[in-house]
């Protein structure tokens, strides 16, 4: 949470606590009790979002709830009418009873209620839909169809933080998945096949897509408001031997992890050693700073959290992206559009005859793309880019593969950063665990010395979704250009050599750091070992 968030909460708290205090009712902290999940389902969702109030038990007829304003006795009014009992009141923040209701999963139950009793229409151009905003009384309302089932999913992805959704056609029916943490996961129960289609239809025409198309994959976006924010999404559609896919991307600034509400470096989860060598290096005057890793590892985000920390007004900066995740201020910034012919190689180009000071390449995927980009870091750009590999080594061989000249290559290069994502435990539900010898050792590590440590696992409880994490955080290895280093690069020698010679000169491997987060219990040996390989 970042500070102003954090005194816009304690201000909210202290506001609700004067008035309990002034109608003579309880003030409770939410985050501190136990919620009844059942008793919170037993109540019609819309219920409960409009008049913002959250169930906490019931003793001898009277029913407790938790309200953010005491003083609304027409609200308390109608909930005793509905509920159909007495009520005794507590007093407790907004932002504390609509993280409650988020976390008893009422959306999960908006999401069951709209898959259960809907018909198929099939959905006409609807010119409105980018403007439309979405919420939880809004989806009630509408009647059972295919648009309020879309609609929901979309809403229930971002409020569990999903990062994608995926629609996938089968033989007998069609599946809904969530990606949530990096992991795939069924969101719901499979749908009926004969709304699949009209459902792929529907995200077609909210992304301004060919509807009578199913032959050949195509790809678009639109964008939504929900609750009080503008999210991105990214749609791909495939076609498949049972029907169309769906795959849409949630380009949400505020949902690489809960923590993170601002870019900064400090917050993706670096560790101190990391940041210190990392700083040095994107605040020289010119030279190219390589983020690497696989899809999904965090990349655009770190140069982002880099490019921030570094903005200045005497500095211009442009980036050219596929496409735009971030909108900063103070930066130029341009979609790649490869349909009206602008690449990163010609957005580059033309870059350059804009005077920048700092130029970040979304990703080189090309020899021409990485030729520009070296050239612009000799001559007097610092270049941030990004290109896929699986470690600060495997780099240079992705680069000198691309037919580069490796001299201008390594005199251009500043570091290499090669990172990875790795779910953080729930603090409230992780479990405690004691590994055998054999487990030990499968994961690389020394039975002698781990023997007696403690570990931990997950378990699952309702803040985290009973998944077992909460977010993600960032692990990363840094390989620093030294004189020797270089020697080794431009002799040809093996990379086994350059490993030795960087792990001589004190570089902590991906691996290391990763496990350094595993021994102090933010992550667990199961979730570093999907995204490192064990040595």
């Amino acid at each position: 949470m970042s500070k102003e968030e954090l005194e816009n909460t304690r201000a909210e708290e202290k506001s609700t606590k004067i008035l309990a205090a002034r109608y003579g009712v309880p003030y409770i902290d939410l985050e501190a009790q136990s919620l009844d999940r059942t008793l919170i389902r037993s109540i019609p969702v819309e219920f409960l979002h409009r008049l913002n109030f959250v169930p906490l038990g019931e003793d001898g007829g009277v029913m407790r709830i938790a309200v953010a304003d005491p003083s609304d006795l027409s609200s308390i009014d109608d909930i005793e009418s509905f509920l159909g009992r007495k009520v005794e009141v507590c007093a407790a923040s907004k932002r504390a009873i609509s993280e409650a209701l988020r976390k008893s999963e009422t959306a999960m139950q908006v999401l069951r209620d709209a898959t259960e009793g809907y018909v198929t229409q099939v959905v006409e151009r609807d010119s409105g839909g980018e403007e439309d905003v979405i919420s939880i009384e809004k989806l009630a309302d509408q009647d059972g169809s295919i648009i309020k089932l879309v609609n929901t999913i979309i809403f229930t992805a971002v409020q569990k933080r999903a990062s994608d959704i995926h629609i996938e056609s089968k033989d007998d029916d069609a599946k809904i998945k969530f990606r949530i943490d990096g992991v795939l996961g069924e969101a719901m129960e499979a749908i009926d096949k004969r709304f699949q289609s009209p459902i792929i239809s529907r995200i077609k025409v909210m992304s301004d897509l060919d509807i009578a198309e199913r032959r050949v994959p195509q790809d678009g976006r639109f964008r939504l408001k929900i609750k009080d924010k503008t999210i991105d999404f990214r749609v791909s559609i495939m076609p498949c031997i049972y029907g169309e896919d769906a795959v849409i991307r949630i380009l949400d600034k505020e949902m690489i992890t809960e923590a993170i509400r601002e870019l900064r470096l400090d917050l993706l989860g670096f560790s101190e050693e990391i940041q210190r060598k990392f700083r040095k290096y994107i605040t020289q005057p010119y030279g190219m700073v390589l983020v690497t890793g696989p899809t999904g590892s965090g990349k655009t985000t770190t140069l982002y959290a880099a490019l921030t920390e570094i903005k200045s007004p005497e500095d211009k900066i442009v980036t050219i992206e596929d496409p735009v995740e971030y909108q900063v201020d103070g930066i130029t910034q341009i979609p790649v559009n490869e349909k009206k012919g602008l690449s990163f190689a010609r957005g580059l180009r033309s870059i350059l005859r804009h005077d920048p000071d700092k130029i970040m390449v979304g990703e080189i995927r090309d020899p021409e793309t990485a030729q520009i980009a070296i050239q612009s870091a000799l001559t007097g750009h610092l270049v941030f880019t990004t290109v896929h590999a699986n470690n600060v080594f495997d780099v240079i061989g992705r680069f000198l593969h691309m037919q580069v000249d490796p001299y201008s290559f390594i005199s251009a290069l500043n570091c290499i950063l090669a990172q990875r994502l790795v779910r953080v435990l729930c603090p409230r539900c992780k479990t405690p665990v004691r590994y055998t010898a054999d487990q030990l050792r499968e994961s690389g590590l020394d039975p002698d010395r781990h023997a007696g440590h403690v570990f931990h696992e997950p378990k699952g409880c309702p803040d985290c979704n009973y998944t077992g994490y909460q977010g993600r955080t960032a692990i990363a290895e840094i390989l620093e250009l030294s004189d020797a280093i270089r020697e080794l690069i431009l002799e040809k020698k093996p990379l086994s050599e350059v490993k030795k010679r960087a792990k001589g000169e004190g570089m902590v491997f991906l691996r290391e750091t990763g496990m350094d987060k595993v021994l102090s219990g933010v992550t667990s040996l199961k979730d570093l070992n999907k995204v490192t390989f064990v040595e």
